[in-house]
């Protein structure tokens, strides 16, 4: 009996011992070419008898022994493949479909797949590409455009900052869907702030510098550009402030296409891998009712906020109302005083449950901004899409709103602009420029519709206005159209007001423009390559102003600036202009 229980106990150390060799792996299988999440695809440890199938996310989670060398993915429709393990604790794996007679035109699509993997800003996950080529029953904010306006009837123009970057992403996935934008869904402010500037930084003892171009106007030379730009300061990652976030994921039904919740799950994986010991992290799901996924968890416990994020799944309706009431909740009990509190909010913004409208949704948001939460909204998908929600709720909870409409913006997002997405420098920002009727007869604010403070505003003291952050570059533009002859003088003087953030206190600074109108094609990189964007922005709008613009004109005149060029951005821009134009009929 002695040496029964000895061999059991040897037996079970033993086994206690291969249970402490395994490791777990996890990750995604998708197609090469088209970027869709691939299911079940059958996932082998070699040398081992261990299996597992990749869900309908095209996610695996699969045990594996120390002293493994391999996994094996095979599937029907594909080539059978075998990836190394190495280090890698979650992995991204392509997998090349097969081919009966491949024509020519699938080795290019191959070996542009081939390309853009090997380029990925991210050695676990590469881009997965929106596949679905139908536009349907998407919602957008009517804009009406900014008309010229008499300088001596109403000198001064009075916005609201912008950094919201999601008309140009979303424009990007119609262009990548050979589909015309619709009108609506391009915002021209959004568009010249989603690229880098390389204006400097202001002084160590300021928050904002300021720079203005004055120039000829290239689509109506009769007229003039006025070009503003206001620069912030930007903080060391490592002497931002501690983060208090709240995911708050959509995973109702409408969020189970591939391009919806895959999507959200990789882009969260690429935030959580850029999260410090002190940040800290909870997660509320909602389909329906929602529920707390996560509770407050540090930032080093990455595997254990990650596994949360890899095991959601998409059902139900979407109670978008008791889902926001519960993240702010949260939000508010685990608040760091001084520190980034934030509600991240990822959805296709398709309420169906609770309040629903619009109106209601904002009433909801700016009631709860008030306890110093603040919000970003994501969003995802296409079909039943709700740029109107997201941009009203963004806007109301004193927040960004940003579209992923595939990884390569998740990683510009969440890691190369981790700063200025994710920490506010400064409240209720807003730009008044005062034009001087000697010098400018009428003027046009380039975008900024729906930033536009009104005349019965009041005082504008007491408006509202945008969030600017870390190192953000904010750009505006005029279309003057000058006194002439030009008698030189003031041009405009521009008053930029804020509140940093966390001070009650409004500060101010001004800067007066007297330069006389300079060449447009002596102006530095970044003014021309501005103006090319707004003039796209004008074209895709079908603007009346265009005057004699058009997408040969951007085309060269972004050619010509491109510059630096960091990420790639605005050779990006020139590639979407020519696919534009070969799916709009009115830019042809």
């Amino acid at each position: 009996m002695h040496k029964l229980i000895i061999l059991l106990l040897c037996a079970s150390w033993s086994m206690m011992g291969v249970a402490q060799q395994r490791k777990v792996v996890t990750g995604a299988v998708q197609d090469s070419i088209r970027h869709d999440p691939v299911p079940g695809v059958r996932v082998t440890v070699w040398p081992d008898t261990a299996t597992v199938l990749t869900n309908q996310y095209g996610l695996f989670r699969i045990e594996i022994p120390i002293g493994s060398t391999h996994l094996v993915f095979e599937h029907p429709g594909y080539l059978r493949r075998s990836v190394p393990l190495l280090q890698h604790d979650r992995m991204l794996i392509e997998l090349s479909p097969l081919k009966k007679i491949p024509p020519a035109s699938d080795d290019i699509a191959s070996a542009k797949a081939r390309a853009r993997y090997a380029h990925s800003t991210n050695p676990n996950y590469s881009n997965l590409g929106v596949a679905i080529t139908n536009f349907y029953d998407e919602t957008y904010g009517r804009l009406y455009e900014n008309k010229f306006v008499e300088t001596t009837r109403k000198p001064v123009s009075d916005f609201a900052l912008d950094v919201d970057r999601a008309a140009y992403s979303n424009m990007r996935r119609f262009a990548r869907l050979k589909q015309p934008v619709p009108v609506d869904a391009v915002r021209i402010e959004e568009m010249l702030n989603y690229f880098h500037y390389s204006y400097p930084l202001p002084r160590h003892d300021s928050l904002f510098a300021m720079y203005s171009h004055y120039t000829d106007c290239p689509w109506a030379p009769e007229h003039r550009l006025l070009q503003i730009a206001v620069r912030a300061k930007q903080i060391a990652t490592d002497s931002l402030p501690a983060s208090n976030l709240v995911f708050l994921i959509d995973c109702s039904g409408s969020m189970g296409t591939p391009n919806k919740l895959p999507l959200l799950q990789a882009a969260f994986r690429v935030l959580v891998n850029n999260l410090r010991p002190r940040d800290k992290v909870a997660i509320v799901a909602y389909a329906g009712t929602p529920g707390l996924v996560l509770p407050c968890t540090p930032g080093h416990q990455q595997e254990k906020i990650l596994h949360a994020i890899d095991y959601l799944s998409a059902g139900g309706a979407t109670g978008g109302e008791a889902a926001i009431k519960m993240a702010y909740q949260i939000a508010g009990e685990n608040f760091i005083r001084g520190g980034n509190n934030r509600v991240i909010m990822a959805t296709d913004g398709d309420f169906n449950v609770g309040q629903t409208s619009d109106q209601d949704m904002e009433d909801l948001i700016s009631m709860q901004k008030e306890g110093g939460v603040l919000l970003t909204c994501l969003g995802f998908g296409m079909k039943d899409y709700k740029d109107s929600k997201l941009e009203a709720l963004a806007s109301k909870g004193n927040g960004n709103f940003a579209y992923i409409d595939d990884l390569e913006e998740a990683n510009k997002v969440f890691a190369r602009e981790f700063g200025s997405t994710l920490f506010t420098i400064a409240r209720d920002v807003h730009a008044q420029v005062t034009f001087h009727p000697g010098r400018v007869k009428t003027y046009r604010l380039l975008g900024y519709e729906n930033k536009i403070l009104k005349e019965d505003n009041g005082d504008s003291v007491k408006v509202t206005g945008g969030i600017v952050g870390s190192g953000h570059c904010v750009v505006a533009m005029y279309e003057i159209e000058p006194v002439n002859p030009d008698p030189g003088g003031p041009l405009a003087t521009v008053s930029l007001t804020y509140r940093p953030d966390g001070e009650p206190t409004q500060y101010e600074i001004r800067k007066t423009i007297t330069a006389k109108a300079a060449s447009f094609d002596d102006a530095p990189d970044d003014c021309r390559f501005a103006a090319s964007v707004a003039l796209f922005g004008m074209l895709l709008r079908k603007s009346q102003y265009t005057g004699k613009g058009n997408t040969d004109m951007v085309t060269r005149i972004a050619k010509q600036s491109l510059g630096p060029d960091p990420g790639k951005y605005r050779s990006e821009f020139l590639k979407l202009i020519k696919q534009l134009k070969k799916n709009t009929e009115w830019l042809k």
